[in-house]
């Protein structure tokens, strides 16, 4: 009985989390990203801004938080370390990406058109992608990997990452894996 009600707050949790993306989403595209408030989202969504403020940190969290980091480390971690850094990151990344849950395509293009269209938000995504870099170079750092490679290792993946999302989110053509996909084929046929 306990295991089912913690699975109930669980299911309640990530559909209260996701009615506040939705109502995010649907303000800042209507309004802009400036012009909307918490409050109006967390009134759109049903909920306070108490609520809104359990789910997500700032205004900009239903934009730009991102919970695949550790998933990624781990996956990375579990590379063969014979492998250079650059294919253990690649081939981590398209692991991790097989174990989240699909992401919905057209809610992370919305995301991405906006934040692409609000400069405030920039440098919000610069420094979540800073720390997904530091995530997957943490992981890359073994013994007989250079730090520094490690380094460059997750920042060229992360940059071919990046291109492949700005991308997509002008296409409708390829769901968001298979962008991520081929990004990382570019990367792993770098010496053929």
């Amino acid at each position: 009985m306990l295991v089912t009600n913690i699975h109930d707050v669980a299911s309640k949790r990530e559909i209260t989390q996701q009615r506040l993306q939705v109502a995010a989403l649907d303000l800042f595209e209507v309004q802009g990203y400036e012009a909307t408030s918490v409050a109006q989202i967390a009134a759109r969504a049903g909920v306070t801004e108490m609520t809104f403020f359990r789910h997500f940190t700032s205004k900009e969290g239903p934009l730009v938080d991102d919970a695949y980091d550790p998933v990624i480390g781990q996956e990375i971690a579990h590379q063969p370390t014979h492998s250079d850094p650059l294919t253990r990151a690649a081939r981590g990344i398209q692991m991790a990406w097989r174990r989240v849950p699909e992401v919905g395509g057209e809610e992370v293009r919305r995301r991405v058109r906006i934040v692409a269209k609000t400069p405030t938000l920039h440098a919000s995504l610069t420094r979540g992608a800073a720390a997904t870099e530091a995530a997957i170079a943490d992981a890359l750092t073994v013994p007989g990997t250079p730090r520094r490679d490690a380094l460059i290792a997750a920042a060229a993946v992360m940059g071919a990452l990046n291109a492949a999302l700005r991308e997509w989110s002008l296409t409708d053509d390829l769901p968001l894996g298979s962008a991520f996909d081929a990004a990382l084929a570019v990367l792993e046929d770098r010496r053929g």
